[in-house]
């Protein structure tokens, strides 16, 4: 129990930890924890505050003390299990779930997460297990169903997962994801077996479902707003921008660090598959969309207009620093492969911080590009709100790309283009052609990259398509659903003619 007049300090360190204000929360939960060392709450939040902050060894102590402090709470035992989670420890969230499962056996959520988990680590036996103990306590679970049926679509079992999940949207789930949730992983299904039309209809009615859901208007605005400054402020820098910036930050001021490069382009350009062929490679560690460009680097770098040598410098330490965290001892000695899509958008920062950046951009065709972004599932944030609809998938393409087709025509950096289906032709040869731009010969081991990637923690959303070879299903999948993308398809033209895809 907290005490009474302990309320009003942890509920001012509460407000700040959920309006992001990390630096001035951490202090109050340090002094709460002094005051009140018996809760478990506290202890939590603290833990929180740290974690987001990148102190991830108080972190761990404080989530620690906290389940020290409550071992029979699955609650919190869970929510420490997602924060562990998020913060790419799995292992350990892997645990918490476990426990939290352990001190609640009638419990389900526990269960999904470890199950949800276990999947993403492509341990699908043990992931089966946890869902058919749900379906044990639970045999109508909307949670439990939903993923019985995507493991049997994992497992190839397509036909019994195209009935449950036929079975649960006719039961109307109560479960606000499960309801859209299982209409994106049927239309998934429909279009394996080129049933395009009816795939267009589940995927109309999982959209709606979150609109219905999310306030997508202001996330849109906010959208908009950040990508037309983005857009303008890149277009309006000059080609030989990045002298200019090397006159204040010549090589003989910035301190060393590994080799470095950023894998970039659209989303689901084939950025995943090209990702992991590099980090098969025993000289690379390639990073599956890490945090530390959003949360580290490019928050850094807006919150002054400083940019001398010295602040520059610790902005590559703090940045390397968080790379380091998530890969440990894997990182030592290799070329770092930063693999974020997204971020391409941020390329001015990466090469202002990062002079010596090699870039890599992976261009597949616009179309497919956009018909693939329209098919995901994915958490709606101020960019994946774009891929509710055609149109809006269209103009993010173009945003995105356009800051692209400036940055290349910058005098003085490295960059290569990589064509996804390149890659699918002749996997080798194109793979050779990107190893060897980073200053690497190709290595064997590269043309059996699914190996490595079924050992490890994924976090893309195509997770599950890099653990088998190369398959060409995905090139010109845009033809089958070329009425359903013809009133875009003038938009999509010139990025079609600029990327030789006519």
């Amino acid at each position: 129990m907290i005490p009474a007049h302990i309320h009003k300090k942890h509920k001012e360190a509460r407000e700040l930890l959920l309006s992001n204000d990390f630096a001035r929360a951490l202090p109050l939960y340090e002094k709460l924890t002094r005051q009140c060392p018996g809760a478990a709450a506290i202890w939590t939040e603290y833990g929180n505050a740290a974690c987001r902050l990148r102190k991830i060894d108080l972190a761990d102590r404080a989530w620690h003390q906290a389940l020290k402090l409550a071992p029979n709470d699955a609650e919190l035992i869970a929510l420490i299990g997602h924060q562990y989670q998020g913060s790419r420890q799995p292992k350990k969230a892997r645990d918490c779930f476990a426990c939290a499962s352990a001190a609640d056996p009638r419990g389900i959520n526990s269960c999904i997460s470890l199950a949800v988990l276990l999947d993403q680590q492509h341990q699908l036996d043990e992931a089966r297990v946890a869902v058919e103990e749900c379906l044990t306590i639970d045999p109508r679970d909307d949670q439990a169903r939903y993923f019985s049926a995507v493991l049997d679509r994992r497992e190839n079992k397509l036909e019994r997962a195209e009935r449950s999940l036929r079975d649960l949207i006719a039961s109307e789930p109560k479960h606000p994801f499960v309801r859209y949730a299982c209409r994106y992983e049927l239309a998934q299904l429909l279009d394996r077996t080129d049933r395009c039309d009816e795939a267009m209809r589940f995927l109309g009615e999982a959209k709606g479902l979150v609109r219905a859901l999310t306030n997508t208007e202001l996330l849109t605005r906010g959208y908009d707003y950040g990508a037309e400054r983005g857009r303008a402020f890149t277009k309006n820098l000059p080609k030989d921008i990045l002298s200019t910036w090397a006159k204040f930050f010549p090589e003989r001021k910035r301190d060393r660090i590994p080799p470095l490069a950023f894998l970039g382009g659209h989303p689901r350009s084939g950025t995943t598959l090209l990702e992991q062929i590099l980090d098969a490679h025993p000289a690379m560690a390639a990073l599956d969309e890490p945090t530390a460009f959003t949360e580290v680097l490019q928050p850094a770098f807006h919150a002054s207009k400083e940019h001398s040598s010295q602040r520059i410098n610790v902005l590559r330490r703090l940045y390397v620093q968080a790379l380091r965290q998530e890969l440990g001892t894997d990182a030592d000695g290799k070329v770092l492969v930063d693999k974020n899509p997204s971020p391409t958008a941020g390329l001015p920062v990466w090469l202002r911080v990062f002079p010596e950046l090699r870039v890599i951009i992976a261009l597949r065709d616009p179309r497919d590009v956009v018909l693939s972004c329209y098919f995901q599932n994915i958490p709606l944030n101020t960019v994946n709100v774009n891929f509710l609809s055609f149109e809006r998938v269209a103009k993010h393409y173009a945003d995105l790309m356009d800051i692209w087709l400036a940055v290349r025509e910058w005098e003085g950096f490295a960059w290569i283009e990589t064509r996804y289906e390149d890659t699918v032709a002749d996997m080798e040869k194109e793979g050779r052609r990107v190893t060897e731009f980073l200053g690497q010969s190709w290595h064997e081991s590269q043309a059996r990259f699914y190996e490595k990637s079924r050992t490890k923690q994924m976090y893309s959303p195509t997770y599950q398509d890099v653990t088998r070879p190369v398959y060409n299903r995905s090139v010109a999948r845009w033809r089958a659903y070329e009425k359903h993308l013809a009133p875009i398809l003038p938009a999509l033209e010139p990025y079609c003619k600029k990327f030789g895809y006519e």
